[in-house]
């Protein structure tokens, strides 16, 4: 039967929302009409005639899971090939696989899990990783699991024939020990196919059984979560970290971080790469199916620094309602609930505006006298230490502020402004290495950090890296331009954006850089 019209843009809301909830994929507003033409395709090959038929079906418990998997096949993404990301093999081999070996070395144990394997291509290379690693390897008891919700993916990777652009990455010396040719194309050796097993399972899934506690040693999850919606992300990290093995190792894409999605790892930085290892003092629920934590006596706080381009009487105004919030007693009503509810009817000592004017105004000493008028649970609270550790910096106490910035990294590990006011402090201690260590944490946490480029940008320009410096300034000055309002006053050391332009900009003209 052919559908003769395309589906209504209710109908299209309906499947991003179904394809959401059972897959965990996020698309934009951006991906509409894509997903107009999958719904409308999928309407005539499955001979439902109307979409909203269609829907009705793909919604029914007993229909939905073929079908699932058909527009699983269409809608995830399956771009990959060996050793992809270098760095992260080398990380493997060098950090977490000999970590790992010693740990188990008693029982000569290893676990590890590729979770959205696509073709196959990443778990292989780990397994050609633990082959040219693993002394005696024949003594190990190895288990390497690909998982992939795409069912055509799984095939592929059993069959384990690739194209030379798979293997683009890929040394010679190992193309040529593992591999065969056959016509234009490469075979995997039995050797290696033989160390890995596939399963086709969905992440968005929870299952307490395969998740179950102390199940893998290191997971692979990297370029996945950034497909899917913030929630289903916080779901699936949570299962991992249920899952690891006491210090497992996660690894996630270079585009993903945890930031704002977990504290139940530790970031680790080697071999110019990013990754993960769970805290030693995480204990797995094995009992409670993962829910997203909440606390009832605790109110809701407002994000900040907030996500806007607004004025500085915003910015202020926002910030002091979320300390407003935290000074609040859990049975006052909400601000939003107050007709009276104004920045001038906080009383001054929570009034967080105050402590923001004076920085705006580089009245830095007085600011600091500002906040320590805040109360205990303002003052304990993640974002009203980085207000300190930066007013601390600006104040040129840096020894203070590298203090304020180690008990805040201690509980919230990926904050990126806490990162970056820590290469400040490193800078100024004399401790370059740890300084660009800290700027690149704080890059990879925020990829739209301006700051953290244009002081990796400074510190090459003083060194002689001159073609880090000219990256580096470039990336800042680009960044700089669409930079939060909020996170220049906090963290421009007192320049405007302007200024931070103008500045970013002879720098570049000084070494030869492109404008």
């Amino acid at each position: 039967m052919k559908v003769t019209n395309f589906p209504e843009r209710v109908e299209v809301e309906r499947f991003r929302e179904i394809i959401a909830r059972h897959l965990g994929l996020q698309f934009d507003d951006g991906k509409r009409d894509y997903l107009s033409d999958v719904l409308r395709q999928r309407v005539e090959e499955t001979g439902c005639g109307q979409a909203a038929m269609y829907l009705s079906r793909l919604s029914s418990s007993q229909e939905s899971r073929r079908e699932l998997r058909a527009l699983a096949e269409r809608l995830t993404v399956a771009e990959t090939y060996f050793f992809r990301n270098q760095n992260h093999f080398c990380a493997f081999t060098d950090a977490v696989l000999p970590a790992h070996t010693k740990v188990n070395a008693g029982q000569r144990q290893l676990r590890i899990l590729s979770a959205g394997c696509a073709s196959g291509e990443e778990a292989y290379s780990i397994a050609i990783s633990l082959l040219q690693n693993i002394s005696e390897i024949e003594t190990w008891d190895i288990k390497i699991l690909g998982i992939d919700v795409n069912p055509s993916m799984i095939e592929r990777a059993l069959r384990a024939r690739y194209s030379a652009w798979a293997l683009r990455d890929t040394d010679e010396q190992i193309k040529a020990q593992y591999f065969r040719t056959e016509g234009r194309d490469y075979k995997l050796c039995e050797s290696i196919r033989s160390m890995v097993t596939f399963e086709e399972r969905n992440l968005a899934e929870d299952d307490p059984v395969f998740w179950r506690a102390g199940a893998f040693d290191v997971v692979f999850c990297r370029n996945v979560t950034m497909y899917f919606c913030p929630e289903v992300t916080r779901s699936v990290v949570s299962r991992i970290g249920r899952a690891l093995a006491p210090r497992g190792h996660l690894f996630l894409g270079h585009a993903e971080t945890l930031r704002g999605i977990s504290h139940d790892f530790h970031l680790c930085h080697s071999h110019d790469t990013f990754y993960y290892q769970r805290h030693e003092d995480f204990i797995p629920d094995e009992t409670v199916p993962y829910r997203e934590s909440s606390s009832p006596a605790r109110p809701e706080i407002p994000p900040w620094p907030p996500e806007f381009d607004a004025s500085w009487v915003e910015a202020i105004q926002r910030a002091s309602e979320r300390i407003a919030c935290l000074a609040r007693k859990p049975d006052q009503p909400s601000l939003a609930n107050q007709e009276t509810a104004s920045i001038r009817s906080f009383p001054v000592h929570w009034n967080m505006g105050i402590t923001l004017g004076l920085i705006k105004q580089e009245r830095f000493a007085d600011a600091l006298e500002s906040l320590r008028a805040l109360p205990p649970e303002a003052q304990r609270d993640t974002d009203t230490q980085l207000l300190h550790a930066v007013l601390l910096t600006n104040a040129g106490r840096q020894e203070e502020a590298e203090g304020v910035c180690r008990r805040l990294l201690d509980l919230d590990e990926m904050n990126a402004g806490a990162h970056y006011l820590m290469a400040l402090c490193c800078e100024h201690a004399g401790d370059k290495p740890s300084a660009a260590e800290h700027d690149h944490a704080a890059v990879y946490l925020d990829a739209d950090f301006a700051m953290p480029h244009f002081h990796l940008g400074l510190m090459a320009r003083r060194s002689g890296d001159l073609e880090t410096a000219r990256r580096e300034l470039s990336n800042a000055l680009t960044l700089i331009l669409r930079e939060d309002a909020s996170r220049i006053l906090l963290f421009g050391g007192g320049f405007s954006r302007d200024a931070l332009i103008a500045l970013c900009r002879s720098e570049l003209q000084a070494i030869g850089g492109v404008l």
